[in-house]
């Protein structure tokens, strides 16, 4: 009954949000996001335990601002996404802008192949909308299995009606057609400042220790493509992405000891990033080592639809 009701309610916001006037669509997503932040939820506590890394030395008063404000990012997230299957090309040229396009563009001329790697900041299923209608450029991402599977069937099928190919993980089976993808000099993006493996690369994170997945820099250095790192904002209306500089393999070393060095400078370049825009990094769970018990292991599962959505382990 539970399952049912979960995938009735997000069919509902599908149906039904698409067809509300934008500025009704957009109130009703910070009413929601008021509502949970009031009532101060595991989940907006956990977002507020992890913002104070983030924002060290941060006043309550702050942190509580700074919440709220992402709370309202995490709905605007939901109601762009509700409506972005009806959203024209001319409308997500408009309202995205990337910084450092040209490095993408360059990487993927190379025929190298590219994986690009997200933090959950924003809304990365607009940024990849943008990629297929704006680059004209199909890419391959990974997503975690739902439940119930109605669910899944109804993520895969948004994501592929925006031009994406969606691998589901599976038995380690998802890595192999990612690597063929790149391997024929395709793009390849991933979500992937969270570990849902509980084998994923031990990192430094704003002056702690949290665990990133490997993915991503494992599929740079066994393929040969460019691996960039992507961040992600709102302003005002309009979001903006910025592509860092590629992440380059250690020329020495072990092949665990590159994939560490690497996955760390990812997490440099995520961390610069979320500094700069704490309100509109939706992590609403556990991540670093500290919270995460003595096995340093995940015992919340990943929100439906956006947590664990994407991510490459």
């Amino acid at each position: 009954m539970r399952d049912r009701l979960t995938d009735a309610l997000y069919g509902l916001g599908w149906a039904a949000v698409k067809k509300l006037p934008e500025p009704v669509a957009a109130g009703l997503g910070r009413r929601i996001a008021d509502i949970a932040w009031k009532r101060r939820g595991a989940g907006v506590l956990r977002l507020e335990a992890n913002l104070a890394r983030v924002l060290p030395g941060a006043p309550p008063e702050r942190l509580a601002r700074v919440s709220r404000a992402c709370l309202r990012s995490y709905m605007r997230y939901w109601m762009e996404s509700f409506r972005l299957p009806v959203w024209t090309p001319e409308r997500i040229a408009r309202d995205v802008t990337v910084d450092g396009a040209d490095r993408l563009k360059d990487s993927l001329a190379s025929g190298r192949g590219v994986v690009l790697a997200l933090p959950h900041m924003a809304n990365y299923d607009l940024a990849g909308a943008w990629v297929t209608t704006h680059l004209g450029v199909p890419f391959t991402t990974v997503a975690e299995r739902l439940k119930p599977e109605t669910l899944f069937d109804r993520f895969v099928a948004y994501r592929e009606g925006l031009g994406m190919e969606v691998v589901p993980h599976t038995g380690g089976s998802a890595f192999g057609t990612l690597a063929r993808r790149l391997r024929t000099g395709g793009l390849v993006c991933l979500v992937a400042d969270r570990d849902l493996s509980d084998s994923g690369v031990e990192v430094g994170f704003f002056g702690e220790t949290a665990k990133m997945p490997a993915g991503p820099a494992m599929l740079a250095l066994r393929t040969g493509a460019d691996l960039l790192p992507v961040t992600l904002w709102y302003e005002g209306a309009r979001m903006r992405a910025r592509v860092h500089e590629p992440v380059r393999a250690p020329s020495g070393g072990t092949r665990p000891e590159q994939v560490a060095a690497m996955t760390q400078q990812l997490a440099d370049a995520f961390a610069a990033g979320i500094a700069e825009h704490p309100e509109d990094w939706h992590m609403l769970q556990r991540l670093w080592l500290a919270d995460l018990g003595k096995n340093g292991k995940h015992g919340e599962q990943g929100e439906q639809g956006k947590q664990g959505e994407g991510e490459q382990q």
